[in-house]
C-alpha cells in the first residue's frame, strides 16, 4: 500500500512539475513577424517601443493616437526620425 501512495504521490509531483516548465509567460509579447510597408505620420504616432531582445527579428512598434500598434523597422530614416522627435518631447 506504501507503495502505491508513494508511485501517485510521484505522478502527481511531476504533472505539477510540467505544468510550471511548460508554462508560456515567460515568452515576450509583442514581436514583428511581418513590417509595415509604408512611411507613417509623426503626428499620428503618441509613443513607441522596441521589441523584446527573445524576439527573432529586432522591430520598433509605433503606438498611434489610436492605440493601434504598428511594427516598423528601426534602421528605417523615417522611423528614426520619429523616435528621436519623440524622445526629444519627453525631455
Amino acid at each position: 500500500m506504501k507503495t502505491a501512495h508513494i508511485l501517485l504521490l510521484c505522478i502527481l509531483g511531476a504533472a505539477l512539475v510540467s505544468t510550471v516548465v511548460c508554462d508560456n509567460s515567460s515568452n515576450p509579447d509583442d514581436c514583428c513577424f511581418k513590417f509595415y510597408p509604408r512611411r507613417v505620420k509623426k503626428a499620428l504616432v503618441k509613443e513607441y517601443f522596441m521589441t523584446d531582445h527573445r524576439c527573432p527579428r529586432t522591430g520598433v512598434i509605433l503606438v498611434t493616437q489610436k492605440s493601434r500598434r504598428i511594427c516598423v523597422e528601426p534602421s528605417l530614416s523615417w522611423v528614426e526620425g520619429i523616435m528621436k522627435t519623440l524622445d526629444e518631447r519627453t525631455f
